[in-house]
């Protein structure tokens, strides 16, 4: 279940120990998180971003493996899945052009910048 992983995440991130300083972080009762790591409750989309926001996960893909934990029919979950690992594996390669691009940017003049974007628009 993808929740739990983003859980997980979100726990080594912070440095905590017990499931229950993410229940203080998130404003919900102790066994909330117990109840999300047994899949007897889904966690909101809002949940799930303000975990992935503060793990440095994308918070797209967070989403996206939410949603597939949500679905009980097997082939819209595998559907949803497959979305996951193809934006999970696209996405390192679109986080570096973007780093790339904006290194580029930052040592640039003010007209180039204007340049550099009217090239990527084209």
């Amino acid at each position: 279940m993808y929740q739990n992983q983003l859980i997980d995440a979100y726990k080594k991130a912070q440095n905590y120990i017990q499931d229950k300083q993410i229940a203080l972080d998130m404003n919900l009762p102790k066994q909330r998180i117990s109840e999300f790591r047994k899949g007897h409750r889904y966690m909101t989309d809002t949940q799930a971003i303000f975990l992935a926001e503060n793990s440095g996960i994308d918070p797209q893909l967070a989403l996206i493996g939410c949603h597939a934990d949500r679905q009980e029919n097997p082939q819209v979950k595998r559907l949803w899945e497959t979305m996951a690992k193809k934006f999970n594996g696209h996405g390192l390669h679109l986080n570096t052009v973007a780093y790339v691009s904006l290194g580029t940017l930052a040592s640039m003049p003010l007209i180039e910048h204007l340049q550099y974007a009217l090239c990527i628009l084209c």
